[in-house]
């Protein structure tokens, strides 16, 4: 589809955020760890397919970590779609982090924990990865994407830090303010984005209709 006159191509992306695992209920913050979904993440996964069968998806990629695949597979079920695995559409790297209860982070690094609550920016959580190197390898995954179909529609299922980098980029959001107000596990949303000439910066956004409850509470990645 064309956008207005001068704008480029219009694309429509849906962000997807994998199933819940054990992990995302008991508030441990996963990161990179490869933790799998457990029976309601499944049951969401399934109930996203169904959420989505009447939504075209040209193409479909996803996080290679075993939540977010086991998803984007519940997804493609039916569609003659196979997901394409990125590593750079990853979790954070939460490096001595992963695996701990949010409450015994707070103990054990209190003044590094508060910022990330606050402001997670520039934050390097011990041993893991900053968001700056979240959003550079995630913004050129997608970036690459969108100029691979043009005019397409695209199924991107990833997770919490990496689809709060992508949205705010495109829509010019503030990333503190966003961490809190993301879809739950299941949830999804779709951004309108235009496709800029290769010597432009690559895209602009606006978020679509459709999307999925949002939580106001902090959780973890």
């Amino acid at each position: 589809m064309r956008g207005e006159e001068g704008q480029g191509e219009r694309l429509e992306l849906i962000l997807v955020r994998h199933g819940q695992t054990d992990w995302n209920l008991e508030g441990r913050y996963q990161g990179g760890t490869d933790v799998p979904l457990n029976a309601t993440g499944r049951e969401q996964a399934e109930g996203l397919a169904a959420e989505l069968s009447s939504r075209r998806i040209d193409a479909l990629y996803s996080s290679p970590l075993g939540r977010a695949l086991e998803t984007a597979r519940a997804i493609a079920r039916g569609r003659g779609l196979e997901p394409r695995t990125d590593p750079r559409l990853k979790e954070i790297d939460l490096g001595e982090w992963e695996g701990m209860l949010a409450r015994r982070i707070a103990e054990l690094y209190p003044e590094l924990h508060r910022q990330w609550v606050e402001d997670p920016r520039p934050v390097r959580p011990p041993g893991g990865e900053s968001i700056r190197e979240v959003h550079d390898r995630a913004i050129a995954a997608v970036e690459e994407m969108v100029r691979r179909h043009p005019g397409g529609s695209l199924c991107l299922v990833t997770h919490k830090v990496a689809m709060v980098v992508i949205r705010t980029h495109y829509l010019g959001l503030d990333l503190p303010g966003e961490m809190g107000r993301m879809p739950p596990n299941g949830g999804w949303e779709r951004l309108e984005v235009v496709v800029r000439s290769r010597e432009a910066p690559c895209c602009s956004a606006v978020l679509g209709d459709g999307a999925t409850g949002r939580r106001s509470e902090e959780e973890t990645a």
